[in-house]
């Protein structure tokens, strides 16, 4: 699926996920992680299709199943008391609630982030940072890039291993074994030898040094320019109400959730920062459709 938001300018990008992972990590009100899960997960299935939805499937969902429960186990705070566990420590409404809250911030995180790491590519990284942290900017651009390259040679290693005779007529577990640690091996070869070329031809040319230049792709349209004063109104904004207290929200010892006025507008502002990808997504593809329909 083609994504109009990734090719804005990078600084808009960054910016748009810096500011969005970082009001989910800070905000626990249930109808802010409802927004920030949905639009989250819309736009990670934008981008992946079904490569999303079974990576949030298989992986968020159980995670966050495990966090919640995890948190009625050990948590037992709260007046409302349901049950008791069989080693007499009451299960709460108030902890359940926590627990479920907790474990959809824990997703709305790692959606984020799965977002971010398709948008923010490397060489959007080091153009970001390549100037003020030269050395962190590379390792932190080689670990994004590694995670899809790690993932792809892993394929076809386990691809090319299956064809050897013993693993196909052999299905004792120590050759399963042999196999897994064969693979684990090669692997570990290949990521030492690629970092040891990665960096050497980095050094070759010249990257970090001083009054070095780069070539670069990225100009700051006018639309970037719009799109920067938008988000920095809906984020200031954001900062402002959530300042003056309007996700607040009440666990212990009783669950307390007041809506009002102003929680609702900020309500709606993090809603439209959150969707922010997905309308500029939508109103190009309506203009695509408009234009193609004229000739």
């Amino acid at each position: 699926m083609k994504d109009e938001f990734s090719r804005f300018h990078p600084t808009i990008n960054f910016i748009y996920f810096a500011a969005v992972i970082t009001f989910s990590t800070i905000y626990m009100n249930p109808i802010l992680l409802s927004i920030s899960f949905i639009s989250g997960l819309i736009y990670s299935i934008y981008l992946d299709g079904r490569k999303s939805f079974r990576f949030n499937l298989l992986t968020i969902l159980p995670i966050s199943i495990f966090a919640a429960l995890v948190n009625i186990a050990f948590n037992h705070n709260g007046m409302t008391i349901l049950c008791y566990l069989p080693t007499g420590n009451p299960v709460t409404l108030e902890s359940i609630i926590y627990g479920i809250c907790a474990a959809v911030l824990l997703s709305n995180i790692i959606i984020w982030f799965f977002c971010f790491s398709r948008i923010i590519t490397s060489d959007k990284f080091i153009y970001l940072f390549g100037k003020i942290i030269p050395s962190l900017s590379l390792v932190l651009s080689m670990i994004i890039r590694f995670i899809p390259l790690f993932k792809h040679q892993y394929q076809a290693v386990s691809t090319a291993q299956k064809t050897l005779t013993y693993n196909n007529k052999n299905n004792k577990i120590t050759s399963k074994i042999k196999h897994s640690l064969n693979i684990f091996s090669i692997m570990l070869t290949w990521s030492l030898e690629n970092s040891i070329i990665t960096a050497d031809s980095m050094n070759s040319r010249g990257y970090g040094l001083k009054g070095r230049t780069a070539f670069s792709n990225y100009k700051f349209y006018f639309r970037d320019g719009i799109a920067l004063i938008i988000l920095a109104a809906l984020i200031i904004t954001l900062i402002f109400l959530t300042h003056g207290g309007y996700a607040n929200i009440t666990f212990y010892p009783f669950y307390e959730l007041n809506i009002t006025g102003i929680g609702i507008v900020g309500y709606i502002i993090y809603a439209v920062l959150c969707i922010l990808p997905m309308i500029i997504n939508i109103t190009e593809d309506m203009k695509w459709n408009y234009f193609r329909s004229k000739i």
